[in-house]
């Protein structure tokens, strides 16, 4: 019977922990293998099953100690038994590389054990559009060597900002036949126009007339998708909002934000005999003051 070892897959150095430790270790564990950032990666696959088939048995405390006296019982002697200076050697074998092993002659011989490579870590600007739609980008990599490797990187269609793709194998070379390393890459979203991004919410100005202004009226507002109408309410000034629901960001958990548009008068820099004919009326007419204190 195979008997994997549920708090390693978990990142947890012993079993003495407590179900939230466990419930922690679990969630940085899977968000590190998740299937939209490790897109195509076998490995990833088989690492997050075993991330839930571990969580499963580990997060219910009757299941657990089951699972404990079972490791203990299989594994719990043989753990004891590594004491003094073989476990010691053996410790230090495995930082240097190498391992120490008996012949039945008696001679000792040494042979190398594969080192893994170290992680690169990177990070590449997207503009909005290309996180909420995904796509695929192309990055370039100066190798210790000094040759540049050109890698394609997948992003996600609605990956958040600061989030990280890992590419398996795409690291530093292994050692002495050891894996290679992984390329880890931070995703940083750029504000891009129209729109601006905080949290889950978009921001886009919208620009109206004075008269709109004014007067009320129906406008059409380009979310990141579609476009949609919206009703501006009479008298609406410059830097007041209007919110418009579910048009935002996605939020990772299957909804989107909302989108936000700030509202921006525009005057018009050069006007027809007409207008300004109604402009001047309306000046002679108007008791409307915009510096009086009655209107602050």
């Amino acid at each position: 019977m195979v008997i994997k070892n549920y708090y390693k897959i978990l990142g947890l150095e012993t079993s003495h922990v407590s179900i939230d430790e466990i419930k922690i270790a679990y969630r940085q564990a899977a968000k590190k293998y998740h299937p939209d950032l490790n897109v195509g990666d076998k490995l990833a696959e088989e690492k997050i099953k075993d991330i839930n088939e571990a969580y499963k048995t580990l997060s219910v405390p009757a299941a657990k100690r089951k699972y404990d006296r079972i490791w203990n019982s299989h594994f719990g002697r043989q753990e004891r038994a590594l004491s003094g200076k073989g476990e010691k050697g053996t410790i230090l074998a495995m930082f240097l590389g190498t391992i120490e092993k008996e012949e039945k002659d008696g001679k000792r011989i040494t042979k190398k054990q594969g080192v893994k490579g170290e992680n690169i870590e990177t990070q590449i600007d997207v503009s909005i559009q290309e996180a909420f739609y995904g796509r695929e980008k192309q990055i370039s990599l100066r190798r210790a060597e000094g040759k540049i490797k050109k890698i394609n990187v997948t992003i996600p269609q609605g990956i958040r900002n600061g989030e990280k793709i890992r590419l398996i194998g795409q690291g530093h070379e292994g050692k002495n036949g050891g894996k290679n390393g992984d390329l880890i890459i931070k995703i940083n979203i750029e504000d891009s126009k129209p729109f601006t991004l905080k949290g889950n919410d978009l921001y886009t100005d919208l620009l109206l007339s004075p008269w709109e202004a004014a007067l009320g009226a129906r406008a059409s507002v380009n979310s990141i998708d579609d476009e949609t109408k919206i009703y501006i309410p009479q008298g609406i000034q410059s830097g007041e909002r209007i919110k418009i629901p579910g048009k935002g960001y996605q939020d990772g958990k299957g909804s989107r934000g909302d989108l936000i548009a700030e509202i921006k008068v525009v005057v018009p820099k050069q006007l027809t005999e007409q207008e300004k004919l109604i402009f001047e009326k309306l000046n002679e007419i108007s008791n409307f003051n915009p510096r009086s204190e009655e209107t602050w």
